[in-house]
């Protein structure tokens, strides 16, 4: 269990980080109902994200695809990217190198 706290990230979706080094960050991100967003962002990390449940409508550099339980895939660095919940669930984000705003 993570020693981590749950922290709000946005209306109905909470991130809780799971495990850290310097070179590597896991978390997840609860998304509580339909329509929870991860809003369009960017960063200079790489990402991969796995479907731990629920299902989401993610959008990338432009692109829109919808992922479920057991889907995973990679976020280039500077991609913009985002998400819609369109059945509550939590993903599992990995980042490379860790993501020191999330501590």
């Amino acid at each position: 269990m993570s020693d981590f706290p749950v922290v709000e990230a946005g209306p109905n979706v909470r991130r809780q980080v799971l495990a850290d080094n310097a070179s590597l960050m896991v978390v997840s991100f609860r998304f509580d109902a339909e329509g929870a967003e991860g809003a369009l962002h960017s960063h200079p990390h790489v990402q991969s994200t796995y479907v731990n449940s629920g299902r989401f409508r993610f959008e990338m550099s432009g692109e829109q695809f919808e992922v479920g339980p057991g889907d995973s895939f990679v976020i280039p660095s500077g991609a913009v990217h985002g998400c819609v919940c369109l059945e509550p669930g939590e993903l599992v984000d990995c980042f490379t190198p860790r993501r020191d705003d999330f501590l």
